[in-house]
């Protein structure tokens, strides 16, 4: 039977659970409040021809992001090119640097030049990861969470042991390696789960196969042509989009969902599917129908937010890839000062993103488009001075390491982004940049729920429900939503 459902918000889980909730024969309509589509994936060009995507920058586990796009009858390549990066990326050491190539042999021996014998302890690594990825990726985070009953299973009782579930991330990556660079390049992945390698699970050594095994990828124009895609396809199913309409208000009656009100007029729906902060939207209910209160929220360990440059240069830099990560200092110290000092850091490590490496298009020609980032506490108070210090410190250190000189006058494009942009822009609770850490006490069930537990015609996706943070789980969050939401219309027919 076909509802009128209205989603609030278009980021990537949005975008999803509209084209989904459409191909199911609902009428759709996308209430988003910034001026275009994409959520923290959005885009922007500057008049003298720089374009910049605002947030996802690395394009891993490439096959569950086509799997959006075969549920609809396409390929991701009928939208975009995506071009492999060779190397993936390089990691920047006190020291010197490592380079992770593409191909798995030339990557094979240089953990074998690193450190004698970790070549086939890294095939046994892999291996073991690739087994989590197939079960995590294609079984695990497809699941609802609405009980643990869900996991119960042969397959995935078999499975149990094998996918180092009580295990924390550290002390696993350590049973196969010892030498600093190549635990640190093992555990680089999960700082995308938002916490430090001591609380996250054994389980997303998944991550290292999606991304060291199945390649580092780019979508030619920028990560903002998932979000172009997604949006076509949306539309091409029948949903309707409006740009620069906030709801104001969530209003419930009767166990139900009836109305939102958007700039002070009343439209009704069916059923309500939230893809915005998760916090935020409860702030739009009355406090009886809220499933979580302002307590819950303070409790709950959230990834980091972020430091975020958007920089331009009149000329090219040498010595950088597309993909530099900084981590000329200890991890730990920078992981500290995030969860539990909750400060600005010490010794910061940051991540370098040079797109026009491998994309002249997003920057005029013989320019170079930066995009630089430093991961940071939440709720920290953040103004120009501070933004200021860090920014030096950063530029300092990719002169040092690419021999450039006299960067900052050669800047022709400058735009900072922090803590509190991203609670004007996403109403990020505390300015968090990428949603609930992925902690065992914050794994499947234990996350928020993806549906009122008052209201059974409102659910929640995105990345501070199941499955979690990051594109590919926003894709799926999407997907999940959308057949709940069937789910319940088909029931009540």
């Amino acid at each position: 039977m076909q509802q009128k459902i209205a989603i609030i918000g278009s980021g990537i889980s949005g975008l999803a659970a509209a084209a989904y909730a459409a191909k199911a024969g609902h009428d759709v309509h996308v209430f988003e409040k910034n001026s275009t589509p994409g959520g923290r994936a959005r885009q922007f060009t500057t008049d003298n021809g720089y374009t910049f995507d605002m947030g996802p920058s690395w394009y891993w586990m490439p096959d569950i992001i086509n799997d959006f796009f075969v549920d609809f009858g396409y390929s991701a390549t009928d939208f975009y090119k995506l071009v492999p990066l060779d190397p993936q990326f390089d990691m920047v050491f006190a020291d010197g640097h490592l380079a992770v190539p593409r191909d798995y042999k030339a990557l094979r021996n240089l953990f074998e030049e690193t450190e004698v014998g970790a070549g086939a302890r890294l095939d046994a690594f892999m291996k073991a990861a690739r087994y989590k990825y197939e079960v995590g990726m294609r079984q695990f985070v497809h699941k609802p969470c609405h009980s643990w009953w869900e996991f119960v299973s042969p397959k995935i009782a078999a499975s149990a042991f094998r996918l180092d579930l009580l295990t924390d991330f550290r002390s696993y990556v350590k049973k196969y390696f010892r030498h600093p660079r190549l635990v640190a390049l093992m555990e680089f992945p999960v700082i995308f789960l938002g916490a430090s390698p001591q609380r996250i699970p054994a389980l997303y050594s998944l991550m290292n196969y999606g991304g060291y095994g199945l390649g580092t990828w780019y979508p030619m124009g920028g990560f903002y042509e998932l979000v172009k895609a997604m949006y076509a396809i949306a539309e091409a199913q029948g949903v309707q989009f409006y740009f620069d309409q906030p709801v104001e208000q969530i209003n419930a009656a009767g166990g139900k969902v009836r109305s939102l009100r958007i700039k002070g007029q009343e439209r009704r729906f069916d059923a309500v599917i939230a893809s915005s902060d998760y916090h935020h939207t409860e702030t739009l209910l009355e406090p009886s129908f809220r499933n979580y209160g302002q307590r819950y929220w303070e409790s709950r360990t959230f990834a980091p937010s972020s430091l975020i440059y958007y920089l331009g240069f009149r000329e090219r830099i040498p010595g950088l890839q597309h993909h530099t990560l900084f981590f000329e200092h200890d991890l730990d110290i920078h992981i500290d000062d995030i969860y539990h000092r909750k400060q600005w850091p010490r010794k910061p490590l940051f991540y370098a993103c040079c797109p026009s490496k491998t994309d002249p298009g997003v920057a005029p020609p013989g320019h170079e488009n930066l995009f630089l980032l430093m991961p940071l506490a939440n709720g920290l108070q953040d103004d120009a001075a501070v933004r200021a210090h860090y920014f030096e410190q950063m530029i300092r250190r990719i002169e040092q390491t690419s021999g450039a000189t006299g960067l900052v006058d050669l800047i022709d494009y400058k735009r900072s982004y922090c803590v509190r942009d991203f609670v004007q822009d996403y109403n990020a609770f505390r300015g968090n940049a990428y949603g609930l850490a992925n902690t065992l006490s914050q794994t499947a069930v234990l996350k928020p729920s993806i549906r009122n537990k008052q209201l059974d015609n409102l659910f929640y996706t995105g990345q501070l429900t199941v499955p979690g943070p990051g594109v590919p789980p926003s894709l799926i969050s999407g997907k999940i939503v959308a057949n709940e939401l069937n789910h319940l219309t088909n029931t009540n027919v």
